[in-house]
């Protein structure tokens, strides 16, 4: 089903990128609000939020829609859900209103507690990251899709991190390292960058939920990387009443050796 509607999911989050990119440049002008968790929402995260799912609503009238701005259920009310959309209309509201442009469009189609399809969209810079058949896809405005790879990590290791969130067990991590290269981006579309083999590694000792890690969890999947809890076990989703995540740590190389570097934080 996803497959055969792959050119409509890449031609939503297009759509809603553009519209995005309408409220962009006036930025300044937007009323601003806080959630109880105190990260920011505007009119632009709605507005997206409401196209995508009345999008995905008619693509697959009977699957559930969970979103970050949509009504948030219980757990008893999606606990059997075997299949669902989990999206992020606008992962990194913090960048879109600084202006960075390091945020993106994120859908994720879960299957059993994980994700089978991932579309991540930087409206922007205009990079699609997709996943088909179990490969990873990169496609910038105006050029053909190519497939990507993670790689292989070498003696300096290239870390991707967030301008917002970093905090002081990340700087204990890092202290533990020889040589290594921070890569600064925002969004899921670190995971991303690391699927592309623009970084090796993207540790998160902080909060996230799971809408913000899904799609780019299957595209680093196809990609060859790993996205695991610092247990060693693969992210799921939909499995608890929360919908955080636990702290994690992406991988390019499945085989780099981690866990001796977090031992003691």
């Amino acid at each position: 089903m996803i497959a055969d509607a792959l050119e409509m999911l890449k031609q939503i989050v297009i759509d809603v990128g553009d519209e995005i990119l309408q409220c962009y440049g006036d930025v300044d002008s937007l009323d601003v609000k806080h959630k109880e968790n105190n990260t920011p929402v505007t009119m632009v995260d709605e507005m997206a939020h409401q196209r995508i799912s009345q999008a995905l609503k008619l693509l697959t009238p009977k699957t559930p829609v969970l979103s970050e701005e949509g009504k948030h259920l219980s757990f008893e009310q999606r606990t059997n859900w075997s299949e669902y959309w989990l999206i992020d209309p606008l992962d990194g509201t913090k960048e879109f209103i600084a202006k960075t442009g390091d945020f993106s469009i994120n859908i994720a189609y879960i299957k059993e507690n994980l994700p089978i399809f991932g579309i991540v969209y930087a409206p922007v810079t205009g990079e699609l990251y997709y996943t088909h058949e179990g490969i990873a896809y990169k496609k910038k405005r105006g050029s053909v899709p190519k497939i990507i790879q993670t790689a292989a990590t070498t003696n300096t290791l290239r870390i991707a991190v967030s301008r917002h969130h970093r905090g002081e067990k990340l700087q204990a991590f890092l202290a533990k390292l020889k040589q290594y290269e921070l890569v600064i981006m925002g969004s899921a579309l670190k995971l991303c960058l690391v699927a592309e083999a623009k970084a090796d590694i993207y540790l998160r000792l902080g909060p996230t939920s799971e809408w913000d890690t899904a799609a780019g969890h299957h595209i680093l999947a196809c990609a060859g990387g790993r996205l695991l809890n610092l247990q060693g076990e693969e992210l799921q989703y939909n499995t608890k009443a929360s919908l955080l995540n636990p702290a994690f740590i992406a991988l390019g190389d499945p085989n780099f050796k981690w866990r001796h570097l977090l031992n003691t934080l």
